[in-house]
């Protein structure tokens, strides 16, 4: 069985580095201004050089996003960038606009062009013609059925194809989405989206209707848009999709000559990328040692590791050819295990040694712990708490860049996540 690359996602560097020790093979991701994620990516020309750097130590593969819908003013912050890319032997740019890939193609002749989902790759003509002008790699439209995968595998044998299999689902075309533009003048096509279809709607004014629904004029809770629609007892969340969640479905993707397994998220926490990463990692392991009846018991295990993280709920998307649910009830299932710390390295003061920890979410001394490791999990417990300033104390509060020092009944690698349970 030939192996499949794991593809995560990474918004800064912290995140790349989570993706790799969690077990991707590749990691995806590039500066704002370029890249379809503009807010909550801390990319930088540095950083991203640093991340390129430490990817390739580790002998992991980068891919480069370069996936907006340019317009003429984009044009020469595009070919600088590009300069900048040239010396560091990135493995591939993603693109979905012919103009960057015209300009890729000049600047970067030796690096592998993969075509975005924005591109909206549906069939295997379209394949055929984009392999005639240099793409290496399509990133197929999520649209695109696990049958479909086949026929194009087999009408276009030499190229390879990328398939999203975890992460939130646009309700528009493959992300090509115009509401946000329309809604609130910032566009997702510049990577800018401001996410209208997650806001929460309910009525400014109504008639009733029939069958127990009401006729009605909307705005979103925080006063942002209003327009018509319709809305029953529980109300609407009428753009709202499920997440995506293809764990039980590797070996089908990889049957049909799937590529690359892609997990969506660059704007989730490390914990996110950690936990989903190894999640995909330990089930694409099993599969490529053809154990069935170890296959089934790793994936029951990895389901029940995502059903930890909150989420929309989960769908199979497309894949199997049905009409995926759309979620008009709820906005998040929130999970009973929240994020609450990352392991940053160990102190040691007096005798007594113990780990760094970066606090995100307020920590109790006698909250239930466990710890996740790119292995697995295991229950902890606090032993005593020391601020930043040395002084014991009964919990520890993110949102500050302050260092708290903790001793575990076990001592915690740099790397490790602390989750509480309940």
């Amino acid at each position: 069985m030939k192996h499949i690359e794991l593809l995560a996602p990474a918004g800064d560097l912290d995140k790349l580095k989570y993706a790799i020790e969690y077990g991707a093979d590749a990691i995806y991701f590039g500066v704002p201004d370029f890249s379809l994620r503009a807010r909550i990516n801390k990319f930088s020309e540095k950083t991203l050089k640093e991340g390129v750097e430490y990817a390739h130590a580790k002998k992991k593969k980068v891919y480069v996003t370069l996936n907006i819908y340019a317009h003429n003013r984009h044009m020469l912050a595009i070919e600088r960038h590009l300069k900048f890319l040239h010396p560091l032997k990135i493995d591939g740019v993603i693109v979905s606009d012919p103009g960057i890939m015209s300009l890729v193609k000049k600047h970067l002749p030796h690096v592998d062009i993969h075509l975005s989902t924005q591109a909206n790759t549906t069939n295997w003509q379209a394949v055929k013609f984009w392999k005639e002008q240099g793409v290496k790699r399509i990133i197929l439209a999520r649209e695109v059925t696990l049958s479909e995968i086949k026929e194009i595998r087999k009408k276009v044998p030499n190229i390879e194809l990328e398939y999203f299999v975890h992460g939130a689902m646009c309700m528009s075309y493959s992300g090509r989405c115009i509401l946000s533009k329309w809604m609130t003048s910032r566009s997702a096509n510049l990577g800018d989206c401001s996410q209208p279809c997650r806001w929460k709607y309910g009525a400014v004014n109504s008639d009733q209707g029939s069958m127990n629904k009401k006729e009605l004029r909307i705005r979103d809770d925080q006063k942002r848009y209003e327009m018509n629609i319709e809305e029953d007892q529980h109300g609407t969340y009428f753009f709202n999709s499920y997440d995506m969640n293809l764990i039980e479905h590797v070996k089908d993707l990889i049957d049909v000559g799937v590529t690359s397994l892609k997990i969506e998220g660059r704007a989730k926490s490390v914990y996110y990328v950690a936990v989903v990463t190894r999640a995909y990692r330990k089930v694409i392991d099993t599969v490529e040692t053809q154990n069935f009846a170890s296959v089934q018991k790793i994936i029951s295990e990895q389901k029940k590791e995502l059903d930890k993280l909150t989420n929309r709920g989960y769908s199979k998307g497309f894949l199997l050819g049905a009409e995926p649910p759309h979620d008009f009830s709820d906005r998040m299932r929130i999970a009973d295990f929240s994020f609450v710390g990352e392991i940053i390295g160990d102190w040691e003061n007096e005798g007594n040694k113990g780990n760094s920890v970066r606090v995100h979410n307020t920590l109790f001394k006698k909250d239930k712990l466990e710890a996740i490791t790119p292995s697995g999990n295991f229950r902890i417990k606090i032993k005593e708490v020391l601020n930043f300033e040395g002084k014991k104390v009964t919990e520890a509060h993110g949102g500050t860049d302050k260092t708290f020092y903790i001793k575990f009944n076990k001592l915690l690698e740099k790397g490790n996540i602390i989750r509480k349970i309940g």
